[in-house]
């Protein structure tokens, strides 16, 4: 289904509910909080450096200093917090990324269920439903079991791939004519997003009526207008360069290698490559008789086009 219309600003609301983002500098915490902030909800950016909110600040969110891997400093950013959107963070570089990330699920689980707000919206991945075998999707859904039993309402907005994270290959395809793709074959239409919108999709969530939180978990899929390929992201970049680029799919035994040179630690790469190996297979996509599927406006050209 397509997003909602925007609606008009709430400016007129008496006392709107105060909505904690955990993320609110990423892009899709900061789209989130940037759409509450417009439609006149409170917003709490809760970051581990209240440096780098001044960009918050200027929309009108309150910062507070947060730490996800401390249970009882989310617990003390939830304080008076009705509502809350969680976006977990993944280190490039962390030795144990599947340990690392655990961290944060259970002090996160373990503040939820002693603040209790009313409503949290976390983000997720398309294929968390699956127990094993997907890789970096395996952190989400360890995430969404740890969840299920928090006593609030709980909607986790699984994103399909983000469109922003093919502008890595932008040098690439700049210099070698070349873009470079774990995904086999390079004609394979993925499911994608533009970051972006998953941030206006979570800011729906939270601003929609009581009556929506009767069924609690709830997931809800967010992809983009269409889905696109490898040669699509090709196109793309052929547009933006004004020269010829051509999908070239990595050989298997170069992935490890390949994401190395990209900047990714070993343990992170290991999981991007189970990742693919799941997609190529078909495994990543939508939970079969899953009905809340929602579609972005943004299309590939304007995600990649504004994406540094």
């Amino acid at each position: 289904m397509p997003l909602r219309n925007r609606g008009p600003k709430y400016c007129n609301m008496t006392d709107p509910p105060t909505i904690a983002i955990w993320g609110a500098t990423g892009k899709i915490g900061g789209a989130a909080a940037a759409e509450l902030r417009r439609r006149g909800q409170r917003v709490r950016a809760v970051l581990r450096d209240p440096a780098k909110g001044d960009a918050l600040r200027q929309l009108g969110c309150d910062i507070v200093t947060g730490d996800l891997y401390e249970r009882h400093a989310i617990q003390r950013a939830l304080d008076g917090a009705e509502e809350a959107l969680f976006v977990c963070p993944l280190r490039r570089d962390a030795e144990d990324l599947l340990s690392d990330t655990q961290q944060i699920i259970n002090a996160l689980g373990g503040a939820l269920e002693t603040a209790r707000p009313r409503r949290v919206v976390a983000i997720s991945d398309y294929g968390a439903y699956l127990p094993a075998g997907t890789g970096i999707t395996m952190i989400f859904h360890r995430l969404e079991t740890r969840l299920r039993a928090v006593p609030s309402s709980i909607t986790f907005l699984r994103s399909a791939e983000h469109m922003q994270n093919w502008s890595r290959h932008l040098e690439g395809a700049r210099t070698r004519g070349k873009l470079a793709s774990l995904h086999h074959p390079v004609t394979k239409l993925l499911p994608t997003v533009s970051a972006f919108d998953v941030g206006l999709v979570a800011a729906d969530i939270l601003t929609a009526p009581p009556d929506d939180d009767r069924a609690s978990p709830r997931v809800v899929h967010v992809e983009g207008p269409r889905r696109y390929s490898a040669v699509d992201v090709a196109r793309v970049f052929e547009q933006q360069l004004q020269r010829s680029v051509s999908a070239e799919a990595i050989p298997r035994e170069r992935w490890m290698s390949a994401l190395a040179a990209g900047g990714l630690g070993e343990s992170y790469a290991k999981l991007v490559v189970e990742l693919a190996e799941a997609h190529n297979a078909g495994s990543i996509d939508v939970e079969p008789g899953a009905a809340d599927v929602r579609r972005g406006t943004t299309e590939l050209s304007t995600a990649l086009a504004a994406a540094p």
